[in-house]
C-alpha cells in the first residue's frame, strides 16, 4: 500500500541559465554524478515502494523528458499538468488517481530536486513514518536539524515530546523564511526543524484535510473518479487546472491543519534551490572553486563557482566569489552573494529579449 508522488513540474529559475524552461534543473545532471536530480529522486524512492506505486507529476511539456529519463516507468505513472499551479493541485489530482487504485494507500510525497546524501538514514526514516501515518490520522512533514541560520528555508516549530526517543513530534506552527535574526534565534531555541517539503501521509487523512481545509479543490478533483486511469482523464484534467487556485499544500492544508506532526531527520539534505547551495555541495579546489568543465584555467581566483560546457576554453583571472556559467549561447556572471537577484535578471531578459532565453 505504500505510494510515492514525486514532484516535478517546476522549471528551476534561480538555476538559470543552466536550468530553463525547455529543461530545467530537475532533468539535469547538476552535481556531475552521473544521474539527474529527478533519476536520483526515483532511484531513491525504489527502496521504498514498488516502481509501479511511483508517480511523477509533472508539466505536460516534460512528459516525454520524463519517459527519457525513467524509461522503465509506464507512461500512465506519469500525470501532466496542464498548467503550473503550485502544489496544492499537483498532490490533490494524484491523491484521487491514486484513491481510485487503492484505498489503503500510504503515501509519501516529495519534490524531485533535493539533495539527499544519507540514503540509509533517509529510508530508515520514511519507514517509520510511514509506520506511523499508517496507523494514526495525521499529515507529517519530514523535518531537518538545522546546522545554520539559514534564511533561504522554512521551518517548523515543534512540541518536544516527554519520551526523548520518540522521533515524531506534534507540530506548533510553521514560519516562512525568516531574517536573519529570526533565523539565529530559530537556531538556538532548538525547538524548530527545516521544512523540507516532504510529506507523509495515509489517503483518507489527506482526502480528510482537502474536504475541510480547501473544499473547492476536493470537489475539482474528487469529481473525476470516473475519469482517471481512462481515456478521458486528460480532458478532465484540463477543466480542473483552468478551476484550481495557484496555492502551495503548505499554505492551503498543512498551516491550518491541526492534526499536523513532524519527524526530525539526518540524512544529508539539501534543496538544491540556487547556485550557493550547489556549491556547498560540490567539490571544490584548493582555493575554493567549485568548477565543472574540461577546459577552465584559474589564476589568483577564489571561491567561485563555474559551469561552462566541457570543450570550452575559459581563462578567469582574478575573481573572487562569483557565479560564472554558460549554457546554450548565454553567459552569466554574477557575485554569490547577489545571487538572489537572478530571477530578476531573468524576468528582465524576458521583458526585453523574449522567451528564447528563457
Amino acid at each position: 500500500n505504500r505510494y510515492c508522488i514525486i514532484m516535478a513540474g517546476g522549471i528551476g529559475s534561480r538555476f538559470w541559465p543552466m536550468s530553463r524552461t525547455s529543461h530545467p534543473k530537475q532533468f539535469i545532471d547538476m552535481l556531475g554524478t552521473g544521474r539527474t536530480l529527478l533519476q536520483q529522486t526515483y532511484d531513491r524512492f525504489l527502496k521504498i515502494c514498488p516502481k509501479q506505486n511511483i508517480y511523477i507529476v509533472t508539466n505536460d511539456s516534460y512528459k516525454d523528458l520524463v519517459l527519457k529519463q525513467i524509461p522503465q516507468l509506464s507512461p500512465e505513472n506519469i500525470l501532466g499538468e496542464p498548467v503550473r499551479r503550485n502544489t496544492a493541485p499537483c498532490i490533490a489530482y494524484a491523491t484521487y488517481k491514486i484513491m481510485q487504485k487503492d484505498d489503503k494507500a500510504n503515501i509519501i510525497v516529495a519534490p524531485s530536486d533535493h539533495l539527499i546524501t544519507k540514503e540509509d538514514a533517509f529510508v530508515e526514516a520514511v519507514n517509520t513514518a510511514l509506520s506511523f501515518t499508517e496507523k494514526h490520522d495525521c499529515l507529517l512533514s519530514l523535518g531537518i536539524q538545522p546546522s545554520r541560520p539559514d534564511t533561504g528555508y522554512g521551518y517548523i516549530q515543534f512540541i518536544e515530546n516527554k519520551n526523548p526517543k520518540d522521533c515524531i513530534c506534534k507540530v506548533k506552527a510553521f514560519t516562512e523564511k525568516p531574517d536573519l535574526e529570526l533565523a539565529k534565534f530559530f537556531l538556538q531555541s532548538k525547538e524548530f526543524l527545516w521544512n523540507s517539503g516532504i510529506n507523509i501521509w495515509n489517503i483518507n487523512s489527506i482526502d480528510n484535510a482537502f474536504k475541510k481545509y480547501m473544499p473547492e479543490l476536493y470537489t475539482i478533483f474528487s469529481e473525476g473518479s470516473s475519469d482517471y486511469f481512462t481515456d478521458n482523464e486528460t480532458d478532465f484534467i484540463k477543466e480542473a487546472y483552468a478551476q484550481s487556485t495557484n496555492i502551495s499544500i503548505d499554505y492551503g492544508i498543512m498551516e491550518k491543519a491541526n492534526n499536523v506532526y513532524v519527524i526530525a531527520a539526518d540524512i544529508g539534505w539539501t534543496d538544491l534551490g540556487t547556485w550557493g547551495s550547489q556549491y556547498e555541495n560540490s567539490a571544490k579546489d584548493a582555493d575554493g572553486n567549485a568548477v565543472v568543465g574540461n577546459n577552465v584555467m584559474l589564476y589568483d581566483s577564489h571561491d567561485n563557482i563555474i559551469n561552462i560546457p566541457k570543450n570550452k576554453l575559459v581563462i578567469l583571472q582574478g575573481l573572487d566569489d562569483y557565479i560564472v556559467v554558460e549554457s546554450d549561447n548565454i553567459l552569466l556572471i554574477c557575485r554569490k552573494h547577489d545571487e538572489q537577484q537572478i530571477r530578476q535578471f531573468v524576468s528582465d531578459v524576458k521583458k526585453s529579449k523574449g522567451d528564447k532565453f528563457i
